[in-house]
């Protein structure tokens, strides 16, 4: 049974849980002896798991853009310009993944950057498919595109049953960010 290809996950929903479970998988890999790429689209690097995750050799975490926000409250000058760097930040992280060196490439909120326009899902799916063979790949967020849960091997849907959103209890310190 061949064990060293490299699959591709989504995690997606709008459950609480899919970075959470990709910073899992990140943990489990180099504790596994693995190399890990690490990157959130439209987040601003704040989140409470980037300061653990880069105190670990032997994941590589790239800094975020600072001035992310939700794409429904930019205008469209704002929106230009994540989309120019949101393709500039993927064709930089293919390219560090390129020579093969790391064994998990995690991109958080990737779903959610395609949806919004700033990140093309042709480009995706053409990385998808001539990525290292050996590399895995995690795409997390919302509503990914049929295009993309036919090239991933892995879909897990986390579910929202009930979440203190719905009681007006917003994201929370040392929980949710």
């Amino acid at each position: 049974m061949k064990t060293d290809t490299g699959l591709v996950h989504i995690y997606c929903g709008n459950g609480k849980g899919k970075s959470t479970a990709a910073v899992g998988l990140a943990i489990r890999c180099v504790g596994g002896g693995g190399k890990v790429l690490y990157y959130q689209f439209l987040k601003d690097g704040s989140s409470g798991e980037i300061s653990v995750l880069k105190s670990i050799p032997d994941i590589k975490v790239i800094e975020g853009y600072q001035l992310a926000k939700f794409s429904f409250l930019m205008n469209d000058e704002e929106k230009a310009a994540s989309k120019t760097y949101y393709t500039d930040k993927f064709h930089e992280i293919t390219g560090q993944v390129a020579d093969g060196g790391y064994q998990l490439l995690i991109m958080d909120e990737a779903l959610d950057a395609i949806n919004a326009g700033f990140l093309d899902l042709d480009d995706m799916l053409t990385f998808l498919k001539t990525k290292p063979e050996s590399l895995e790949v995690v795409l997390t967020g919302r509503n990914p595109k049929e295009e993309l849960c036919k090239a991933a091997d892995y879909i897990t849907d986390m579910q929202k049953v009930k979440h203190p959103y719905d009681k007006g209890i917003g994201a929370r310190k040392l929980i949710e960010k």
